[in-house]
C-alpha cells in the first residue's frame, strides 16, 4: 500500500519513472533490497507493470497497471489500488480481530477438556456417559480435525485444476458471494475497457491485449471473447453470458455502442447513494434486489410469491396490486 500511495503521489507531482526511482534512492523510503529490484528492472527497460509482478504483487493489481501503461491514465489507476489495498487491510484486520475471540475460547475448551481427563477421570470410580464422552473426545476430536484437513487439501487440488473462468462463474452463483462478486468484476472491467477505449483502441486490439495478460482470469475472458467476437457476436451479447457481469453493464456497452461514446459509457463509480429502482427515491438500505422498505412492503415484485408460487393470493383479490 505505502509504495502504491509513494507512486500516485510522485506520478501526481510530474515525476516520471526514472526520477521517481532516483527520489526513493535518495530519500531511504524504501528497502534496499526493493529499491535494487526496481532499478535493475529499470535498466533493463522493463514497465512499471513488470516491476510491479517482480515486487511480489497480485495479478490482480499488474494487470491494472498494465492496462495502465496501454490508456496512459497511470495516475488513476494507481489511485484506485491505492484505495483497494487500503480496503483489503481493512477487511482482513476486521476479519483476524473476529476470528481471534472463538479460536481463543476453542483453545480453552481443548484445554479444559484436557485437563478434565487427565485429573478428574483418575479420581471417579463409576463409569457414566460424562465419563465415557470426556475420555474418546481428545481422539475423536483429533480424527475429526485431520478428516477436515485431509478434506480442505483434497478440494482445494481439485478446485484449482478448473480454469480460473469456470472459478468465478461458480462463486459468482454463490448467495452470499455473487453481488460482491459481480460489482467489484463489473466495476473493474468497465473501468479498464473504458479507459482504453476513450484511447482510441478498437475492440479486437483491447481483446488482443486481455489475450496476453499475465492474470488468469483476464487471460481467459480475454481469448474467450476473442472466439466469439470472430463469429461476429457483439460485445454486449458476451458479456450478458457471463453471471459475474451486472446486467447493466450489457446495456451500458449496446447504448454507448449506438452512440458512438462507449468509452465515455464505461465508467462506473460508487458514490455511497442507494436509489429504489421502484420509486427511485433515495434510501438509506436497499431491500429485496434494490427496492426502499416502502416499495419493499407494497410491491407485488416483492411479495413471497416471486419465490414461492404456490403462496400466490392475486385469484383471491388480495394481492399487493391491482395487475
Amino acid at each position: 500500500y505505502q509504495l502504491m500511495q509513494l507512486f500516485h503521489n510522485l506520478f501526481a507531482s510530474g515525476f516520471s519513472l526514472s526520477e521517481i526511482v532516483a527520489f526513493l534512492e535518495k530519500s531511504h523510503l524504501l528497502e534496499a533490497k526493493y529499491l535494487d529490484r526496481i532499478k535493475e528492472n529499470l535498466i533493463s527497460g522493463r514497465s512499471l507493470a513488470e516491476m510491479t509482478r517482480s515486487l511480489g504483487y497480485p495479478d490482480s493489481i499488474v494487470t491494472q497497471i498494465s492496462f495502465a501503461d496501454i490508456h496512459g491514465n497511470t495516475k488513476e489507476s494507481l489511485f484506485k489500488i491505492m484505495h483497494y489495498l487500503d480496503k483489503v487491510a481493512q477487511v482482513r484486520k476486521k476479519t483476524l480481530e473476529v476470528l481471534t475471540y472463538p479460536l481463543i475460547l476453542l483453545s480453552f475448551l481443548i484445554a479444559i477438556m484436557f485437563g478434565l481427563r487427565h485429573y478428574l477421570l483418575p479420581q471417579i470410580e463409576e463409569s457414566n456417559g460424562l465419563t465415557q464422552f470426556l475420555t474418546y473426545f481428545p481422539l475423536v476430536f483429533l480424527i475429526f480435525l485431520i478428516l477436515g484437513l485431509l478434506l480442505t487439501f483434497y478440494l482445494t487440488i481439485r478446485w484449482r485444476k478448473h480454469s480460473q473462468l469456470k472459478q468465478v462463474k461458480q462463486f459468482s452463483r454463490i448467495p452470499f458471494l455473487k453481488d460482491y462478486i459481480s460489482l467489484y468484476i463489473t466495476a473493474y472491467f468497465a473501468r479498464e475497457w473504458g479507459s482504453l477505449m476513450g484511447q482510441g483502441l478498437e475492440l479486437s486490439s483491447i481483446l488482443t491485449v486481455m489475450a496476453k495478460e499475465q492474470s488468469p482470469l483476464v487471460k481467459e475472458i480475454g481469448q474467450d471473447m476473442q472466439a466469439y467476437f470472430l463469429e461476429g457476436g457483439a460485445l454486449h451479447d458476451k458479456v450478458l453470458q457471463y453471471p459475474f457481469f451486472q446486467k447493466e453493464l450489457s446495456l451500458m456497452i449496446e447504448y454507448g455502442d449506438i452512440k458512438a461514446k462507449l468509452g465515455q459509457e464505461l465508467e462506473i463509480e460508487w458514490t455511497g447513494n442507494i436509489f429504489c429502482t421502484s420509486c427511485g427515491a433515495k434510501t438509506p438500505k436497499s431491500y429485496s434486489q434494490g427496492h426502499c422498505f416502502k416499495c419493499f412492503k407494497t410491491k407485488a415484485s416483492c411479495d413471497m410469491c416471486v419465490m414461492k408460487p404456490e403462496t400466490c393470493h392475486y385469484h383471491l383479490g388480495t394481492c399487493r396490486e391491482d395487475s
